[in-house]
């Protein structure tokens, strides 16, 4: 295993980290304040077309998509180092860059999956950033760490299918750019193999049936960086039957094709995440002074700042070797690392923004830092894209079956 980035690798670092520098930090004062002068907070705020515009002036654009037709063609090996430089400004930086959640799944899932008509629909206008899109998987009314007790129903009827049902934490529904939704739901929910009941269909927003009702907070934010969580009903919207993603019965693969990948890029971006919580800390910890001495000569900080370089070390050398896997063996030979990565990732980043906002005392849990802000998102990628303990399951079963 080599780590070592690349010609290409480390052009595109150069030219993101200066980005970052030089037009998204100066950046996330001022979508602040825009915000605020919003008609609806789900808009986008005018600095961010700003950035996009820049970015792909740069070349900084769909890094994440390793099919060379559509994307950038950089391996996972390659994106790894350049999504975590992102992940330092997780509210600007992906979506600046077309690399944002959950549109980069999409793409690759229509990329992978989707026929002519709907890549020139719905993948090009989304490669060019000209909208969004949500992915419309999760319910209220089942535990949805079983993607197999989903209960929206998708109903053949002619040449349309009829959707029935209702969602939740649906990301990036609440924009008003979300022009597209994937849909999750069963085509077959009497069939033997459960895993062949779903299938994922294309539902347009402006579709008669569907009732975007209400933004779902997160830790109280609203997250706007994916245009929101959304609960959406799909109250017997009726699509083209040409609208559906493959073939019946193959919407449980394509989620596991979705996730592997989006699983990872959650993963480098948090390390980016823990990266600025690390130089916040040290930062505050050279600049304050308490009972007499400066917070960068109290040995319990020592202590949280070397703890934290450390995790984040062995965090990315674990990251950088699953996107190896992933490149060389394919995610099935990637299963146990790309289930370690988001097992240990989340978790060990949430203790050290807990450190770093401890650090801030009230200033960490305020809005003039991004650290509270950064908590709740690494906190709730312990639930999203499958929840810690299922993973763990998993991973656990694949080890025993060595014994038993």
């Amino acid at each position: 295993m080599d780590f070592a980035f690349d010609a290409r690798t480390e052009e595109l670092r150069v030219k993101l980290l200066a980005f970052m520098d030089e037009h998204v930090y100066p950046a996330e004062a001022v979508a602040e304040e825009q915000r605020d002068g919003l008609a609806s907070p789900w808009e986008t705020v005018p600095v961010v077309e700003e950035l996009k515009a820049e970015a792909r002036r740069q070349g900084l654009w769909n890094l994440f998509l390793p099919d060379s037709e559509y994307g950038a063609g950089l391996t996972n090996l390659q994106y790894a180092p350049l999504a975590e430089i992102m992940g330092r400004s997780p509210q600007l930086a992906p979506t600046a860059t077309n690399c944002a959640a959950p549109d980069t799944g999409n793409m690759e899932v229509l990329t992978q999956f989707g026929d002519e008509r709907q890549r020139k629909q719905w993948l090009e206008p989304l490669l060019a950033g000209e909208i969004r899109s949500a992915f419309a998987m999760t319910e209220p009314e089942v535990a949805s760490s079983d993607a197999t007790n989903i209960t929206t129903h998708i109903r053949r009827d002619g040449d349309e299918y009829v959707v029935t049902g209702r969602k939740w934490y649906i990301s990036g529904a609440m924009n008003p750019d979300c022009k597209i939704f994937i849909v999750m739901g069963k085509t077959d929910p009497d069939g033997d193999d459960i895993r062949r009941q779903q299938s994922m269909v294309l539902v347009p927003r402006d579709t008669p049936g569907v009732t975007v009702k209400r933004a779902m907070r997160v830790f109280g934010y609203e997250d706007h960086s994916h245009g929101g969580h959304a609960e959406v009903i799909f109250d017997d919207a009726r699509v083209p039957a040409s609208n559906l993603i493959g073939e019946e019965g193959g919407g449980f693969a394509i989620a596991q094709a979705r996730l592997g990948p989006g699983r990872i890029h959650h993963c480098m971006r948090l390390i980016g995440m823990a990266e600025r919580a690390i130089e916040l800390m040290c930062r505050r910890a050279a600049s304050r002074t308490a009972f007499g001495k400066a917070l960068a000569q109290q040995g319990v900080v020592h202590n949280w700042i070397a703890d934290a370089r450390v995790t984040v070390e062995q965090l990315r050398l674990l990251v950088l070797k699953t996107a190896w896997l992933m490149d060389t063996v394919g995610n099935k030979g990637a299963h146990t690392e790309i289930q370690s990565i988001k097992i240990a990732t989340p978790r060990a980043v949430v203790d050290i923004l807990d450190r770093a906002i401890q650090l801030h005392g009230a200033g960490g849990v305020s809005q003039d830092f991004p650290l509270a802000e950064l908590y709740a998102g690494a906190r709730t990628l312990m639930i999203a894209d499958g929840p810690d303990e299922v993973h763990q399951r998993s991973l656990a079963r694949r080890e025993l079956k060595k014994y038993l």
